[in-house]
């Protein structure tokens, strides 16, 4: 048991009693609930006779024993309930020790019990469950940080790292339940897109994930190999050339939730591994797509929130249609004052230059455009707002602008200072695709790590023919954080990536190196003589106790001045 705390070490002599016991703390049987926390607390006093006989099960999260009685608090998948628990009742007979010993010594904060009993109001008006069975269902080894609020309402021991909550989110769901409310209305957000579009005729479908050609965006892949074929793979970052080949193939529309994975940077707005749904629909246009959108999203705000209204942040969005519409070149002369519309490629880099954008040589005119448009123009796009008709140079699978030349038929749906959504007119012309994909080979040869490679099968695809088609992309992830006033994707992501943990190192301390440990973590840091005052060890002990800590790597003396001070470094 090197390594472990006290309180596991007696958790773990609590499973052992219990199959002393013959109780077994890890039981295989079904055991059936016929009611939640929830449920009881809100439907008992309109309609008692239905809560006379119930089971729940769930987490013990606090015990409070009164000799003979106790009260306990149960916290299942829906909310906490009181239990009442009475010796006499769990144990009729003369055999007492289901409640003297397993119930008071030997069950720990954090076990699964299940109950059996009937609903009634205490004294102070407290709806609870009175018990009359009681059955272990699964003995925890590990202490719940528990949050505890004193009387002045401050908050105690919260589990409210980032780090840790990310890392162990199951322990985050529990002792911050709160938490669940916004994975909650991300699903709920998921099923009102799935069901619009579904209920529009348009096919849900699953294309592939590992791609021998990665396409569709313009990002850096994850790198993968098959060995029974002997080749390279790619996880996709998009599914848009797979879905634009069942367009070929004959369907009206098609629509696919999809996990995509770009080798990029990580932030509070960006994950590896993220969610987004993409949507083709044939003989529509960008202009019909951007009216799909509004409509779209207008009925998720509704779904989650009874209004368009939403806050986020400091910001009430409101998502109700019409949404303001600028061209991209609109957005920046509106932001900065400069109208780049005419520029050539060197031109716009010194303008970049001097709006101080950084910028490098591998960047085309595209990516000059959409890094001027991205550091001065998105992040003051609070109101749900759409930016069209953007230079051909940015987007390689968009159909050219029926009317401006040197531009696309895309637009982008930007809210709250980010990207939500991405959107074209198709471009089906397959002799123009492939001049397009072949300008992307040149600016990769320039340096540029996210422009797209060339298909051959998928402009296969498009020599067959493909019916003018509107298509989208709308991530999840992002708009999961504006509907549920989430400050980061992590927030959204019930397990986002995380470095890698660093590895503890069990030491094995001696009482009185365990209480130094305790003053020098309290201090954080301070002089080494006031940690030695504070301790009240002989100067053997206290020498040992030092040398074990700094030894460990749990703390670090050093000289500043001319005096010695000690740190908590663990």
């Amino acid at each position: 048991m090197q390594g472990l705390s006290e309180q596991e070490i007696q958790r773990r002599q609590e499973k052992e009693e219990l199959e002393q016991l013959g109780i077994n703390p890890y039981p295989s049987e079904l055991f059936e609930v016929t009611a939640f926390s929830t449920d009881v607390k809100q439907n008992f006093e309109a309609n008692p006779e239905d809560y006379k006989e119930i089971t729940l099960a769930g987490r013990m999260m606090s015990r409070r024993i009164m000799g003979s009685a106790s009260f306990a608090e149960l916290q299942d998948s829906k909310g906490r309930i009181q239990v009442y628990l009475r010796r006499d009742d769990l144990c009729p007979g003369d055999d007492k020790t289901l409640y003297n010993t397993v119930f008071k010594k030997v069950l720990s904060i954090g076990d699964f019990v299940g109950i059996k009993g009937y609903a009634f109001k205490t004294q102070v008006g407290e709806i609870s469950v009175h018990v009359t069975e009681l059955t272990v269902l699964s003995k925890s080894l590990k202490p719940l940080p528990l949050p505890k609020t004193d009387a002045d309402g401050k908050v105690h021991d919260a589990f409210t790292d980032p780090e840790q909550r990310y890392r162990q989110r199951y322990v985050d769901l529990v002792v911050n339940p709160q938490v669940k409310d916004a994975f909650i209305k991300r699903t709920k957000l998921v099923n009102s897109m799935r069901d619009y579009l579904a209920d529009k005729g348009y096919l849900e479908v699953e294309t592939p994930i590992l791609q021998p050609l990665y396409g569709g965006a313009a990002a850096r892949p994850f790198k993968t190999h098959h060995n029974t074929l002997d080749m390279t793979l790619y996880l996709r970052i998009a599914n848009e050339l797979y879905l634009k080949r069942l367009i070929v193939g004959g369907f009206d529309g098609v629509f696919e939730f999809s996990k995509d994975f770009r080798n990029e940077g990580m932030s509070r707005f960006h994950n590896p591994e993220f969610t987004q749904v993409e949507l083709y629909v044939a003989y529509k246009d960008y202009n019909w797509m951007m009216d799909l959108v509004e409509e779209m999203v207008e009925r998720v705000a509704m779904d989650l929130h009874g209004t368009t209204e939403v806050q986020v942040g400091e910001n009430k969005i409101n998502f109700q249609r019409p949404w303001k519409r600028f061209t991209m070149f609109e957005a920046i002369d509106h932001f900065t004052g400069v109208d780049i519309s005419e520029m050539d490629e060197d031109e716009l880099r010194k303008t970049a230059q001097e709006l101080k954008v950084e910028v490098d040589d591998s960047m085309g005119k595209g990516k000059l455009i959409d890094e001027i448009f991205g550091e001065h123009c998105e992040p003051k796009l609070i109101q749900p707002t759409f930016i069209t008709d953007y230079p051909v140079e940015m987007s390689p699978l968009a159909k050219k602008h029926r009317t401006k030349e040197g531009l696309v038929e895309r637009f982008e749906a930007i809210c709250n200072g980010k990207e939500i959504c991405n959107a074209f007119s198709e471009l089906n012309d397959p002799i123009d695709q492939r001049q397009r994909f072949e300008e992307q080979l040149e600016l990769g040869k320039r340096g540029d790590d996210e422009a797209m490679v060339l298909d051959e099968d998928f402009l296969r695809a498009l020599e067959y023919g493909m019916p003018p088609t509107a298509g989208l992309g709308v991530g999840i992830d992002r708009l999961s954080m504006i509907m549920t006033n989430s400050n980061s994707i992590q927030d959204v992501l019930f397990f986002p990536q995380m470095k890698p943990e660093k590895k503890v190192i069990a030491v094995e301390l001696t009482n009185e190196a365990k209480a130094v440990l305790e003053l020098i973590k309290k201090a954080g840091k301070d002089e080494l003589s006031n940690i030695k005052d504070l301790a009240g060890l002989s100067n053997k002990k206290w020498d040992k106790s030092i040398k074990e800590l700094t030894k460990s790597g749990l703390a670090k003396v050093q000289k500043v001045n001319d005096s010695l001070t000690v740190e908590f470094t663990a």
